[in-house]
């Protein structure tokens, strides 16, 4: 017996085309390849400058991951490090001005996709996909599983 694909399972697709059709539409347009981790890392890291571990808990990982991935957007030239003017015990993490002609880049491919996707599955149906996961939730409760 086959059984339909749970929610979890429709959702990882769901982010793996977005992923996938924006990887391939940067790299299209002769951008540096940023995949899924780093690319949420530029868009968190703010002009003005964030921490690291605020950088972490952004984008809901281990500060040792959120570290390599700013490392690596350092190398790629789309963040930078930058003494906190407030205090002189921390640094900040910000874009740099090529992270954010990439972050814009990104942003008009995703309008894009979306257009796209709305010819194929109906602009109500992406209306759904942009507006459920900004809807309240409510806090995870126990289920007791079966």
């Amino acid at each position: 017996m086959v059984t339909a694909p749970h929610g979890d399972e429709l959702r990882a697709e769901s982010r793996r085309w977005f992923e996938d059709a924006l990887f391939a539409g940067m790299e299209a347009a002769g951008e540096q390849p940023v995949t899924s981790h780093p690319g949420v890392g530029v868009r968190a890291a703010r002009r003005r400058g964030t921490t690291l571990s605020e950088l972490a808990c952004r984008i809901g990982v281990a500060r040792q991951t959120a570290h390599q991935v700013v490392h690596a957007l350092i190398g790629m030239h789309l963040l930078e490090q930058v003494p906190d003017p407030g205090t002189a015990r921390r640094i900040l993490i910000r874009t740099t001005a090529e992270g954010r002609r990439v972050h814009e880049g990104a942003q008009a491919t995703i309008a894009v996709m979306e257009s796209v996707l709305a010819d194929r599955i109906g602009a109500t149906a992406v209306d759904a996909l942009r507006q459920t996961p900004a809807a309240d939730w409510g806090e995870p409760r126990l289920i007791a599983a079966p």
